[in-house]
């Protein structure tokens, strides 16, 4: 099953002529830069519907990727990014938050201006967009929970380059339909091109996207309006003295792999595009609409001061109940949708901190840079607050075992070199170039037991399907049972129900809803129950699922995902 990609010497010059540079900048000391200076931005609100006559109706947007120059610190120089936006002007990093209307579709046209040269290295040695002509870089937008039709869920072959002169083998149109008929909740849109995602969007390449139900979610009383809803994006950088993004252009195998690391950790964590913000909130209740657009970084957010986590919703789905935590564990991908309450707060100030090991789970612990988030500042005068957060919220069917047409085992691999260090990853043993194996039909519900051989948390995406996590269930002798798996690759054979016999972790309560990603734990099997049909209607999708060029699954770590922990999905009737 162990392969080792070949490049052609084309494309290896091509490889270093683009990295010649960055090994002689040197990297910014993260405590040279003042923590908490810069205030915390919103992105830009896009309507993605227009009302006529008070009603809502469709809307065509135009949004385009752009080279430009961002300031991610008061006190760092102009960083070269990519940047979503309307115009190069106002494009931002992260882009726009398009918010959507529940049943009024979305058109959006994606406008790749991008230059020919990147600003960050890539490697070629691994299965990647490239472009015959080498001018242009590809890109591929996905809609990152996205209950949608193949043609607009952006594939990762599906890519083009500026102005569309190049296109990849499975693209099929300019616009995207987005039909926003799903339940409310978040999503975020990003990058998806093959071998170039952990670049693109380490560029730049993210944005958020929300789809409200006023009908269904104004009766809550949840906080409401531009000031006390709002969202934060969060990942982390390195940077360089010049300002510019720093990756190491030097693989851990360079032998094989010229540049492809196995994880991007950088120095400075950001918030809506600035490094370690501030905001100033009122002693009142505010939502916070929390994703983790990082590369490869957990974060486990925990208030300083004891202030607590009302969650209402988790990836792009609401909770059944509301539920309180001190902690939010967050894979890369993954979205918490809570509640903060100020006037909890005994103090005038606190910091939004993160203790997370990386990589997760057993990795280095974090230093003064990467443990501070943000630092919020609290008026002193307490408010009237009419906002508040109901015990119960939206309630979708959770499936039954006894519901599921079909049994599946998804096993995650890791390959090491002669050094131990990673070359690739891969799930069930396969590439991705390999046929199809996982065809769900339309409709049904599939249990899958994803079984993580690696010593890393691999926070598995299904495009399409949400799923519901129902345990993890430790492996009890895992070196014997990895001996059997690596030479067979077959759960069945090699007795799973034997080995899955240890001490079982419960999930948390924020987290026993439905999901679109979630952890899985090394050593463990998680079983999930993944259903491919509407949760809030149970009816048929509005469009063909079964249509070209399928969907994918896959670890949303960037840097596996690219090398290559991705799976073709297709869907039958």
């Amino acid at each position: 099953m162990d392969r080792v990609l070949v490049f052609s010497v084309p494309l290896l010059a091509l490889f270093l002529v683009l990295t010649t540079t960055w090994a002689e900048d040197r990297l910014i000391n993260p405590s040279q830069l003042e923590m908490f200076v810069d205030e915390l931005p919103d992105m830009p609100r896009i309507h993605g519907f227009d009302v006529v006559n008070g009603v809502p109706k469709p809307k065509r947007l135009r949004i385009g990727m752009f080279k430009k120059e961002w300031k991610f610190h008061r006190d760092l120089p102009p960083t070269p990014v990519f940047a979503y936006g309307v115009s190069k002007n106002n494009a931002t990093v992260p882009g726009p938050t398009i918010e959507a209307i529940y049943g009024v579709d979305t058109y959006v046209t994606w406008k790749n201006h991008l230059p020919s040269k990147h600003i960050l290295p890539w490697d070629p040695t691994i299965p990647t967009a490239v472009p015959s002509t080498k001018r242009g870089i590809p890109t591929v937008v996905h809609l990152h929970g996205v209950i949608g039709e193949p043609e607009s869920d952006g594939h990762a072959e599906s890519w083009f380059t500026n102005r569309f002169a190049e296109k990849g083998p499975t693209w099929t149109k300019k616009t995207y339909h987005y039909r926003n008929f799903q339940q409310p909740g978040n999503l975020w849109y990003h990058d998806h091109a093959m071998g170039l995602t952990r670049v693109n969007l380490l560029a730049g390449l993210v944005g958020a996207y929300i789809i409200r139900h006023p009908k269904v979610e104004g009766p809550l009383g949840l906080p409401y309006g531009d000031e006390f809803d709002r969202t934060l994006m969060v990942f982390d950088r390195s940077f360089r003295i010049n300002g510019s993004i720093y990756m190491n252009s030097t693989g851990n195998n360079p032998s094989i792999h010229p540049q492809w690391q196995p994880e991007y950790f950088g120095d400075a964590i950001i918030v809506n595009g600035k490094a370690w913000p501030h905001a100033t909130v009122r002693r009142r209740k505010y939502r916070f609409r929390i994703i983790n657009a990082s590369n490869a970084r957990f974060f486990r957010f925990f208030f300083t001061n004891g202030l607590r986590f009302i969650h209402v919703a988790a990836d792009s789905v609401y909770l059944e109940e509301h539920v309180v935590t001190n902690e939010i564990l967050l894979a890369p991908s993954e979205i918490a949708d809570v509640v903060i309450d100020f006037s909890k707060s005994k103090s005038d100030t606190v910091i939004l901190a993160n203790n997370a090991k990386y990589p997760f789970p057993d990795g280095d612990p974090v230093n003064e840079a990467n443990g501070k988030v943000m630092k919020f500042i609290i008026k002193k005068d307490k408010e009237v607050d009419t906002w508040r957060v109901p015990k119960k919220l939206i309630k979708y069917p959770s499936p039954e075992l006894s519901s599921a047409s079909q049994t599946r085992y998804i096993a995650l691999y890791e390959y090491t070199s002669n050094t131990d260090e990673p070359i690739h990853l891969y799930i069930n043993g396969k590439p991705y170039e390999e046929p199809v194996t996982e065809t769900p039909k339309e409709g049904t519900t599939e249990v899958w037991n994803v079984i993580n051989l690696t010593e890393d948390n691999h926070p598995l995406h299904i495009h399409l399907g949400l799923f519901v996590v129902m345990d993890q269930t430790e492996l009890i002798n895992i070196e014997e049972f990895k001996a059997c798996m690596n030479k067979s690759n077959d759960a069945i054979k090699c007795k799973i129900n034997k080995y899955a016999s240890g001490k079982k972790l419960e999930v948390p309560a924020q987290e026993k809803g439905w999901k679109n990603v979630y952890k899985m734990t090394p050593g463990y099997v998680t079983k999930i129950l993944v259903r491919f049909a509407y949760i809030h209607s149970n009816a048929s999708y509005a469009f063909d699922a079964t249509a070209e060029p399928g969907y994918v699954y896959h670890c949303h770590i960037l840097d596996h995902e690219d090398n290559v922990m991705m799976r073709p999905l297709k869907l039958i009737r």
